[in-house]
């Protein structure tokens, strides 16, 4: 039978079946979803509203790694299969008639739903674009066939859950809680999320009155006003740039560990790696306000209104891009906004002196393509037709298309006649040319005096130290932290005696990017610069301390307790910089705190575990290696994390076990452990042939 059914999928698709969207219309999608974290499993028990807009033999709902289902339409059995990743139902729809499916389920997704280990809290989160929601959510993955999507979540006590929507209720059932959660309008399935786990919040309000709630681990709380800084002034404004009401009834962010990128803009509710939940120090260098722009414009451009297809993808990051440029211009000022278009300009150009350049309109772009050439785009367009038009535009565009989908045409209407130009030119030049237009580009920064400032810094460079040390010395008495960044930079290969004056400077700037360039070039430190090297240390920038630290240390071997000292406790950012920095630093050094070297080196082996996110296991993973320290639990820890979800940490820890198998004694320890998971175990044993 199960034969039987298999070929009956293979005749469908053969004959239309994947041509569902044109016959079906999905109306509301109301799923109540119990996670199973010990076993990495999602039940879910659906209500599923359609029309029919043909006849048709059967329907289906994408549906990955199912492991049980039972369904019944119009309260009756319907004959039901799963086949290539979709779930099938076998019988006579009739045009114009609605039905009602209720499905059953159990998935174990092996992507789009991650269980994740936050410090020994459960965790868990969804990433829909790029990997598709019905990994773990029967759905249509079509981004085409937007669905209204209502999510009812079952949690522990004490657990805070977050999905798309309004919270109606918190219903408490047989010692669990099922949070519901209500959308009124349709999305795109990709943009379905959840988020469970141990979590507080903080309520603000927008202008316009929106509820804006601002999610953090309750040890974070004191660093919720420095990771969300600006939260409410960039709504504020998208929605006067905009000139569209924000189009959802409510916003939520919050982060969370180990996630698979910058961010991610689902319906109502931003999810950003926890890796930006920052303090004071830490905003210097690695603050969330761009990416915050970014995904928050998203709610308008790729939520509101969706591509079609790749093809038009440059719609959705394009926008979100620009607008977020937009939003740091407003708060950081001019100059981070032209710096970041001069930044974007310099690599696209590359990209075409490569033979590389991509037209924006290549479905199959890269994302520097989609994100900053469309950027560029759209700030040359606003150059050619004015702020008016432009904002006129952008307005009848989001709201002629509103809960639709798109393509880059249905804005050039609006912006033909918004502006009474054919847009010929500029159709030609920045959305189907390969080439980006580098000319254009720099003809419009040309309003901007750090820009030419710093380019005119550039044009030193080929000029010998005793031809332009002068110039340098005045540069540094500049506020710009680009021009005075490069000063410093073409320093590098000149002997710091013969620069002494201008380093003398360059530390009493206090310009936080200057003193960060001296300590990233400067890593043999003079005698005459010790004591004013000593001051980075202090700096509000924790990559400057790092540098600053591990430079001071090799420098001058008689002084490194008196550095350990300085540094203990320090954390840095939430991988922990600083702090694993330390911790090798004190298991290399002689005499320091010999009684506790062995509780140095458990922390530093700790660091491995899956407990904490991966760019703190890469630090430890590294720094272990660096002092050839690797014993039984930290390897076990490595081959684990060479199968994490995150590619580019996997990707890394494999390249690193490539290199301790190296070690004859490595390669003995690896011999004797025993892994339970066989591809854990598998790939062990391919490294030691």
């Amino acid at each position: 039978m199960k034969w039987f059914f298999s070929l009956i999928a293979t005749l469908l698709i053969s004959t239309g079946y994947s041509q569902q969207t044109q016959t079906v219309d999905f109306e509301r999608i109301y799923a109540l979803l119990d996670f199973n974290f010990a076993e990495a499993t999602v039940s879910g028990d659906l209500e599923i509203k359609f029309t029919m807009l043909d006849d048709a033999d059967f329907v289906y709902l994408d549906a990955k790694n199912i492991l049980r289902y039972e369904s019944m339409l119009n309260d009756k059995l319907v004959s039901t299969h799963t086949d290539d990743g979709r779930i099938i139902f076998t019988q006579s729809f009739a045009k114009g008639q609605t039905y009602h499916l209720k499905l059953k389920y159990t998935a174990k997704p092996d992507k789009a739903l991650y269980f994740v280990n936050n410090g020994g809290f459960q965790q868990i989160w969804t990433q829909g674009q790029g990997k598709y929601t019905s990994n773990w959510l029967p759905s249509i993955d079509d981004m085409n066939d937007k669905i209204e999507f209502d999510l009812s979540i079952v949690a522990y006590p004490g657990q805070e859950v977050v999905a798309n929507g309004v919270l109606k209720e918190k219903e408490e059932v047989e010692e669990k809680f099922i949070w519901h959660y209500e959308m009124s309008e349709p999305m795109s399935s990709y943009l379905v999320a959840v988020v469970l786990g141990d979590y507080r919040k903080q309520k603000r309000m927008s202008d316009s009155g929106i509820p804006i709630e601002l999610y953090y681990y309750p040890e974070d709380s004191m660093k919720v006003m420095t990771t969300y800084r600006y939260s409410d002034d960039i709504f504020d404004y998208f929605e006067e740039e905009i000139g569209v009401p924000y189009p959802w009834p409510n916003y939520k962010q919050i982060p969370v560990k180990d996630f698979l990128y910058a961010g991610m803009e689902n319906t109502t509710v931003t999810i950003f790696s926890d890796q930006y939940v920052v303090d004071r120090t830490g905003f210097t260098d690695r603050n969330y306000v761009s990416v915050n722009a970014h995904e928050l414009a998203h709610q308008w451009f790729g939520d509101y209104v969706t591509e079609t297809s790749g093809t038009h993808h440059w719609l959705q990051e394009g926008f979100a891009t620009y607008y977020a440029l937009l939003a740091e211009r407003k708060f950081l000022g001019d100059d981070e906004f032209y710096w970041k278009l001069y930044e974007s300009a310099e690599q696209l150009h590359a990209l075409s002196k490569q033979g590389k350049g991509e037209k924006l309109l290549n479905p199959n772009a890269s994302s520097l393509t989609f994100y900053q050439k469309g950027a560029w785009a759209l700030f040359a367009l606003r150059n050619k037709i004015g702020d008016e038009a432009f904002k006129t535009a952008v307005k009848n565009y989001l709201n002629k298309h509103k809960f639709g989908n798109v393509e880059t045409e249905d804005f050039l209407v609006e912006a033909r006649a918004a502006s009474g130009e054919d847009l010929m030119d500029f159709t030609e030049t920045w959305l189907e040319g390969t080439e980006f237009p580098y000319p254009e580009a720099q003809e419009l920064l040309k309003d901007s005096p750090v820009i030419q400032r710093y380019k005119r810094v550039v044009a030193l460079r080929p000029q010998s130290f005793g031809q332009k040390q002068n110039k340098l010395f005045e540069l540094l008495a500049l506020p710009d932290k680009y021009s005075g960044r490069e000063a410093i930079y073409q320093l590098a290969k000149v002997p710091a005696s013969s620069a002494a004056r201008i380093y003398e400077r360059a530390f009493y700037t206090n310009n936080a990017w200057v003193r960060q360039a001296i300590a990233e070039t400067v890593t043999d430190v003079p005698a005459f610069m010790k004591t004013n090297y000593e001051r980075l240390l202090n700096d509000d920038s924790y990559l400057t301390r790092e540098y600053a630290f591990f430079n001071l240390w090799r420098s001058f071997p008689a002084e490194r307790h008196k550095y350990l000292d300085k540094m203990k406790g320090v954390q840095g950012f939430a991988d922990h910089n600083v702090e694993i920095l330390w911790l090798a630093l004190a298991i290399s050094t002689l005499d320091y705190e010999e009684a506790f070297i062995r509780d140095h080196f458990f922390r530093l082996t700790r660091y491995t575990g899956n407990r904490y996110a991966f760019e703190t296991r890469l630090n430890a993973f590294e720094k272990l290696y660096q002092l050839q320290l690797y014993e039984p639990k930290s390897l076990a820890n490595l081959v684990e994390a060479c199968f994490h979800h995150n590619w580019r940490f996997a990707q890394a820890c494999k390249a690193i076990l490539d290199e301790v198998v190296k070690n004859p004694d490595y390669r003995k320890e690896l011999e004797k452990l025993k892994f339970d998971n066989e591809k854990e175990q598998a790939l062990v044993n391919e490294k030691l042939l």
